[in-house]
């Protein structure tokens, strides 16, 4: 790889994966030195069930959708277009959005508001580790296109 293709990806601070399975671990571990409960149990499993399948559904469909425009999904190599179908018509950050479910699946699956509130966590450090740099890259990247997709769609919903 050349120098330029090195540096031609948003610098995250760690891979957004990475960044959930951290908060779902600690979450976790957190719950069981405190353990304060949320709800009845049958309603918090039903609710991380349900949480766990929409978040399934939106990542499959984000990949998908970016993998048809023909670009990267990973944040550490170049993003090739603007991706503006499917989800992305609602959200600029599905995947983010997808793991922020996610967590809050954890949450529900422990039926415990410590693991809900790493939710919280996780969205900020999406956010200012993630979701920050690849907007500026992306703005480098391709300009007037990715600012007009700013001001149409929502950053997270």
């Amino acid at each position: 790889m050349t120098r330029q293709q090195n540096e031609d990806h948003p610098d995250v601070v760690a891979p957004p994966p990475l960044m959930f399975f951290g908060c779902a671990v600690i979450g976790t571990i957190a719950h069981f030195i405190f353990p304060v409960r949320v709800l009845r149990y049958p309603i918090s499993l039903l609710l991380g069930v349900l949480l766990a399948l929409a978040s399934m559904a939106l990542a499959i469909s984000a990949w998908r959708v970016m993998k048809a425009a023909g670009t990267n999904v990973r944040p550490d190599r170049p993003s090739l277009t603007v991706v503006t179908a499917g989800p992305y018509r609602f959200t600029r950050n599905p995947l983010y959005v997808s793991s922020c479910l996610l967590q809050l699946a954890v949450g529900f699956f422990l039926n415990g508001w410590v693991p809900l509130s790493f939710a919280l966590v996780l969205a900020l450090v999406l956010h200012f580790g993630v979701i920050l740099r690849e907007e500026n890259y992306l703005e480098r990247k391709f300009g007037e296109q990715y600012l007009s997709f700013k001001r149409r769609v929502r950053r997270w919903l």
